[in-house]
């Protein structure tokens, strides 16, 4: 999963950046100190992998990641190439969610490129240019696809009314996601790859004595179908640096439950409606998989490798607490609490799961 971290210059994204993954981005007290993403893999940490590894004797743990980009800052004008607005709008685009950070703290030492702090109009710029970018890409596209509809394609006649509708919205100033995508054309949203398709997590920068989303950015994200989460990037900075131990002791003096990696990747687990199901063997790596909620288990055995997913025959299911709870696979078995899925099986989130072949 790619997550794209946006925002205007100084607005912290880059000090997130760091404290989430330590990846050392550039850091500076102006604008475009970023230019070329950043990049680095975080993993996602998961108390229930250790848990199930130790239970079942695994050899190794391997976490689930995620992949962080740290994009240049955004400006006016950007959907017209202003500042670094086209290289921001290309590489945003690689993306699969946008995490967007808001600055929602007042510090005098840190310039703000218009001169004053307001969450809301921070957003309204930045949104307007990914609408207007999204708008010149509809309008790119209309005549294409109406090509298509005067061979008589039904699917393109369908894609041809989405973007129809997508132009009305984005011109009323609404995201892409807002359109409903017909069944009859499932790849419109990709053929079109709008920025506003994307799903958006707010990460409200506060400072140190703030633990909630400010109530008007909260109020903006619910508008728009996001998620908000409330963040310090200086803090997580602070933190960062420290062992744990020591930094367990200053979140409980700050009052901030849990590390910044843990409260974001909760919020874009949400966000993309993803679970995590586990592979684990005795001598074997115990791997952590995120997995579409509603897929099934030959979806899931899909993710493992597609050979095993073309040579499925059946899957044995457990949740990961029963597994440990029961100390093993054997006493699983045993107690009747190991069950045997078919391919159509819904995978619930935090199953332990082993795929038949």
């Amino acid at each position: 999963m790619k997550v794209g971290i946006v925002g205007l210059p100084n607005a912290g994204k880059s000090t997130l950046f760091n404290a989430l993954t330590s990846g050392g981005a550039q850091i500076g007290n102006y604008p475009f100190t970023t230019i070329e993403p950043n990049v680095a893999v975080a993993q996602v940490p998961d108390e229930r992998l250790e848990a199930v590894a130790k239970t079942v004797r695994s050899s190794e743990l391997v976490p689930a990641t995620i992949d962080f980009h740290d994009i240049a800052g955004l400006v006016k004008g950007a959907s017209e190439g202003e500042g670094l607005g086209n290289q921001f709008l290309a590489s945003i685009r690689e993306t699969d969610a946008i995490c967007h950070v808001v600055r929602c703290h007042e510090d005098a030492g840190v310039i703000h490129p218009d001169g004053r702090v307001d969450p809301l109009a921070d957003i309204s710029t930045i949104e307007t240019e990914l609408i207007l970018a999204d708008y010149e890409q509809v309008e790119r596209r209309i005549p294409r696809v109406g090509k298509q509809v005067k061979t008589g394609d039904k699917a393109a006649a369908a894609e041809a009314a989405w973007l129809e509708a997508v132009k009305d919205a984005l011109a009323a100033g609404k995201p892409a996601r807002s359109v409903p995508v017909p069944e009859a054309a499932p790849d419109a949203v990709r053929n079109l790859g709008a920025i506003t398709s994307k799903p958006i997590l707010y990460v409200a920068n506060v400072d140190e004595e703030t633990a909630e989303v400010p109530e008007a950015v909260a109020a903006h994200a619910s508008s728009v179908d996001a998620g908000s989460v409330a963040v310090s990037a200086r803090i997580e900075g602070e933190l960062a640096e420290l062992d744990p131990e020591e930094a367990a002791e200053m979140r409980e003096s700050y009052g901030v439950e849990g590390s910044g990696l843990a409260r974001l990747v909760r919020a874009a687990y949400d966000l993309l409606e993803l679970i995590t199901f586990f592979t684990a063997g005795e001598d074997k790596e115990a791997v952590a998989r995120p997995l579409h909620r509603g897929a099934t288990a030959l979806e899931a055995a899909g993710t493992i490798h597609t050979e095993i997913m073309e040579a499925f025959i059946k899957a044995e299911a457990i949740g990961w607490a029963e597994l440990v709870e029961c100390g093993g696979y054997v006493a699983a078995r045993e107690k009747g609490v190991l069950r045997v899925e078919g391919r159509d099986y819904i995978v619930r989130d935090g199953d332990v799961i082993t795929i038949r072949v």
